[in-house]
């Protein structure tokens, strides 16, 4: 019980009204954003860097972190709604949509930290542009690093022999927990108004990556189940429900990380 001890404060946490409310915010926001951001990354791929390895990436980690079913429906839309050219509007709408995943981030952050006073609404949208363009290029750099290395074994092991699926995908996440712990760790360092020590959330956000990967592998995993579980109660909205409640999820396992940070000496 003593090894659970540290875990306790963390747990009351968690269950405090105004923490499920900022993870729901986060949660609404993922999935405003989601469209867009990957409508970005796929002309950016396509038009901007003329990569059709990374576009393939792309389209391979859709399949992979939203199952058989919901992966599908979003490759065939991104098909059908795919643009001539890198869409202004979808910059600007995924910039707009995913601000509101950094305003509750930065309030739960504030009072995790004991901070009261929260930044103007223009200095947060000032600071969340920033963020965003850099865990988007974060984003961007693991699709093109699978995209080479999957490359360099194509010719490696000659044009006609077949890369396995399954290789492109362990690439992905490989390259997946560095990058998603380097946009935590910038997260937790750069959003609260305040001070924050770097080494302190650097540890918690190397954890919570690798909390974020295991909830990704069990979302793979329950996909299908719970599918069916949200066709029944929701109808047309299952996936939409199904987004938001791994996105939940997620936030509240980044917000727990961020109040282990800031608890600790």
């Amino acid at each position: 019980m003593q090894r659970l001890s540290p875990l306790r404060p963390t747990a009351r946490y968690l269950m405090r009204t105004e923490v499920h409310v900022f993870a729901f915010s986060i949660a609404a926001s993922v999935l405003l954003s989601l469209f867009p951001f990957l409508n970005v990354m796929v002309s950016l791929c396509t038009y901007g860097f003329r990569w059709h390895g990374a576009y393939n990436t792309v389209y391979g980690a859709i399949g992979e972190y939203f199952g058989s079913d919901l992966g599908r429906i979003l490759r065939n839309n991104l098909y059908l709604h795919f643009p001539a050219r890198i869409e202004i509007f979808s910059v600007i709408l995924l910039l707009f949509t995913a601000n509101g995943i950094f305003e509750p981030l930065e309030v739960s952050l504030n009072r995790a930290w004991g901070v009261t006073k929260d930044r103007s609404y223009v200095k947060n949208q000032l600071l969340s542009f920033g963020l965003i363009m850099i865990c988007g290029a974060l984003a961007l750099s693991s699709f093109m690093f699978t995209a080479m290395n999957t490359a360099y074994l194509q010719r490696l092991l000659g044009p006609g022999f077949p890369i396995p699926s399954w290789i492109s995908v362990a690439l992905f996440r490989l390259s997946s927990i560095p990058t998603i712990s380097m946009a935590l760790f910038l997260t937790y360092w750069l959003l609260p108004n305040c001070r924050v020590p770097a080494l302190r959330v650097a540890k918690a956000a190397a954890v919570v990556g690798l909390a974020l990967v295991a909830l990704q592998f069990v979302a793979v995993l329950s996909w299908k189940w719970l599918m069916v579980k949200l066709a029944h109660d929701y109808g047309p909205f299952n996936d939409s429900c199904g987004i938001i409640l791994f996105s939940f999820l997620a936030a509240m396992i980044v917000l727990a990380g961020a109040e282990w940070s800031a608890r600790q000496p």
